[in-house]
């Protein structure tokens, strides 16, 4: 019993240290910013499996919508004006984009750990891309930073 308990107490303490340590990042949706018009700031992101990224309607009529996720990941979809926090379960690529905007490029990257899906987040780069009438490169820079696998 009195062993049972030191195991339960070590493992309650491990998994809150492991929550403690998860990072929440911001990701802006902005009408103008840094890298130009319709943008997510930052549109490239390093993350670490855990860590949340809340996407703040800094100005109106955006969203954020997932386009590829690492397997085992969840996708989202939020609706324009929402803020929504999405955790990064797995390690990989995702891609998301402001729907509204996807022909402006709208669009961002966020990096986890491995690259385990580095082909299907690149398709689906070079498929936001090309269907974009705006700030044409601005996105594939982003996925520039991936790391092969």
């Amino acid at each position: 019993m009195k062993r049972t308990l030191i195991h339960t107490l070590t493992f309650l303490l491990v998994m809150g240290s492991a929550q403690a340590l998860a990072e929440q990042h911001t990701v802006k949706m902005k009408n103008s910013g840094n890298d130009g018009s319709m943008v997510f700031e930052p549109g490239y992101l390093e993350a670490s499996p855990g860590d949340t990224v809340k996407f703040v309607a800094t100005d109106p009529a955006h969203n954020s919508v997932s386009e590829a996720v690492p397997e085992g990941a969840e996708d989202w979809s939020g609706s324009i004006n929402e803020e929504i926090t999405v955790t990064l379960s797995e390690e990989g690529v995702y891609v998301y984009k402001c729907v509204p905007h996807a022909t402006l490029n709208m669009a961002g990257v966020i990096s986890v750990g491995k690259s385990t899906n580095y082909d299907a987040a690149k398709a689906a780069v070079e498929k936001l891309s090309n269907a974009a009438a705006a700030n044409q490169g601005r996105l594939t820079g982003y996925f520039d930073n991936v790391a092969k696998p």
